[in-house]
């Protein structure tokens, strides 16, 4: 009689644990549609990578995720809305490298904490920027412009997409790393700043891929060098600014998933191994390769980690460049 109700005790605890692991894998969730929440304008890079992914996770997920632009502000607004919305896994968060790393060194007040006020989900993907020029431009490479920036300091123009973003700070750590003086002109998004320099009306600037990729090839721009720490597979020829004299340059763009603090930790598996299944899909992938777009899964502790690097590293290059945003 001992050995049986040992045995019911056993398998009772069985059914028990079995219990818990089904609870912890929350098959309630999601119940309701899920509201992304992305800090850019509809029709840019990150938008459109997010709506590729759409489909996909409304299969998974069992109900619908709808996009809600939210831009602004170097991405303040929009995470705003999600670190004060309730942590249910109903409210996720489309943010990138200002304003879940560099926004906290830029702005004197921020409405905010990425640390304290965000559950990192997943990076999405990564955004290489080119360093370009006017073909009437006297330099042909990165040496020669940096030369040329050298002789004319001051008078260079290097346009970027917006005061706080990524290519902002791409532009001046690579005017600290060189040692050259360039005037940083600001534009609204890559797009505007790379017309600018086709046109003529500006020299220089750092934008991202999707925006400069054909009229490079078209011959109608210099690609200098790009910002990644490897060349990309879209322009073989173009060497990155660490192995054209700067070494150690590394300035990628890069977006990914948060939700507010306080998510559930079932919530964050759930919806880490959708998003990471949706970008390791072939078909996506080659759509995002094709924008200029590179997919960059992981899990949610490599994200949280990545996070930090980054705040760190922004942190040194605004200090020293003094900038600072009201």
């Amino acid at each position: 009689m001992k050995r049986i109700m040992r045995t019911l005790l056993a398998l009772t605890a069985g059914v028990t644990v079995l219990a818990g692991a089904g609870q912890a894998q929350t098959p309630d969730y999601p119940n309701k549609p899920i509201r992304m929440v992305v800090t850019f304008p509809p029709g840019g890079s990150t938008d459109v990578v997010v709506r590729m992914l759409v489909p996909r996770l409304n299969e998974k997920l069992g109900q619908q995720v709808v996009v809600d632009n939210r831009p602004g502000a170097g991405g303040n607004i929009g995470l705003t809305a999600v670190a004060r919305a309730p942590a249910d896994g109903y409210t996720l968060g489309v943010g990138a490298a200002g304003g879940l790393s560099a926004n906290v060194s830029l702005y004197a007040q921020m409405p905010f904490d990425p640390v304290r006020d965000f559950r990192p989900v997943t990076m999405l993907a990564a955004i290489p920027f080119v360093l370009i020029g006017h073909p009437s431009v006297a330099a042909r490479n990165q040496r020669e412009l940096i030369t040329l920036a050298k002789a004319t300091p001051g008078k260079l123009s290097i346009g970027h997409g917006g005061n706080g973003t990524a290519m902002h700070l791409s532009a001046q750590l690579f005017g600290q790393m060189s040692g050259a003086q360039f005037v940083e002109v600001p534009y609204r998004g890559s797009g505007p700043a790379a017309l600018d320099v086709l046109a003529g009306q500006i020299p220089l600037a750092i934008v991202d891929l999707p925006s400069a990729l054909q009229h490079i090839k078209a011959g109608k721009l210099v690609a200098y060098a790009v910002t990644s720490p490897q060349r990309l597979p879209m322009l073989p020829d173009v060497p990155t600014v660490s192995e054209s004299g700067l070494t150690g340059y590394d300035s990628t763009g890069w977006f990914g998933v948060v939700a507010p603090a306080g998510t559930p930790a079932p919530v964050i598996t759930r919806l880490n191994a959708e998003i990471t299944a949706a970008l390791n899909d072939s078909e996506i992938k080659a759509s995002m390769r094709n924008l200029g777009v590179e997919p960059a899964p992981g899990t949610a502790a490599e994200f949280e980690a990545y996070i930090k690097s980054e705040t760190v590293k922004w942190a040194k290059v605004i200090k020293t460049s003094g900038t600072k945003i009201d």
